[in-house]
């Protein structure tokens, strides 16, 4: 991303997590005359130990001088995770080279791990790249989600396909936590490759075509490998559980393996298993 959307993205994102404070949170008084919710500027200065204008500088984009000791007490009261923290570092931090391996633009998946994924027959199964490019996939994904055969490669994007395919969009019980959730993944990527030109004329089109992404995405959620259990209403097999895990396969492609386990003490394992022996 060039200098000006990197320091957009760092506005945006400072912003959304003040919001999220509150006074309470962090032994200060909440006062009866906030417009906003969350803390204020100058409370957040007060805490990270710098004066009022240089963070209003740095929530403001502009381009200032910024240490790792200084950010690091910026996350501290903005109470980052780890995830968003390292988010933070790379949006306000120029490095002056890329910040990771750049991307491949045609990701393969190896035999091995073809093998591996079609051994998890209980399980679906669905790897993807750094740009959530779906790469590979077994019975069972095709199964619960969508046909992947069915759609041409270029579009067998997994971001693009939760607001575009209402088969996405019925599955999930509860789906904007379905998209937030895969959003927050997402966002970790774009802080990781900023310097891959790819991420900005996507999330701009998304933007322009989905009012959903845009409002999912300015909530700002960061996580590099969100660990939830899902409940999905599939349309042949009913009430169905699962444990999502995501792993990542070391190699050049930075790939993920998105596994969905049925949970325990469900029968959702029996309701996979039928829908796959019936060919449905």
């Amino acid at each position: 991303m060039s200098t000006q959307v990197r320091l957009q993205a760092l506005s945006a994102f400072l912003k959304a997590q003040r919001a999220k404070i509150s006074p309470e949170e962090v032994g200060l008084p909440a006062g009866t005359r906030r417009r906003t919710p969350g803390l204020r500027r100058e409370e957040v200065a007060h805490l990270a130990g710098v004066s009022t204008t240089w963070y209003t500088w740095l929530e403001q984009g502009r381009d200032i001088q910024v240490s790792a000791s200084v950010l690091d007490n910026v996350a501290n009261a903005l109470k980052l995770t780890a995830d968003e923290r390292k988010y933070l570092f790379s949006l306000a931090i120029e490095t002056g080279k890329g910040s990771s391996l750049p991307v491949r633009e045609e990701a393969k998946i190896s035999p091995s791990l073809q093998k591996i994924i079609r051994e998890l027959r209980s399980c679906p199964v669905i790897i993807s790249d750094p740009r959530c490019h779906i790469v590979g996939w077994n019975e069972a994904a095709s199964h619960i989600f969508l046909n992947f055969d069915e759609i041409p490669p270029e579009e067998r994007n997994l971001i693009r396909l939760l607001f575009t395919r209402r088969e996405f969009q019925r599955l999930a019980v509860n789906w904007e936590q379905f998209a937030s959730d895969y959003l927050s993944m997402f966002r970790s990527y774009y802080g990781q490759y900023v310097d891959d030109r790819w991420y900005d004329p996507f999330l701009e089109e998304m933007k322009q075509q989905h009012p959903d992404f845009n409002r999912l995405w300015e909530q700002s959620k960061v996580s590099s490998a969100p660990d939830v259990l899902l409940e999905f209403r599939h349309a042949k097999a009913g009430k169905m559980m699962f444990q999502l895990t995501s792993l990542q396969v070391q190699g050049d492609d930075d790939l993920r393996c998105s596994v969905y386990t049925p949970a325990q003490h469900t029968n959702t394992e029996a309701k996979l298993m039928k829908l796959m022996s019936r060919g449905l």
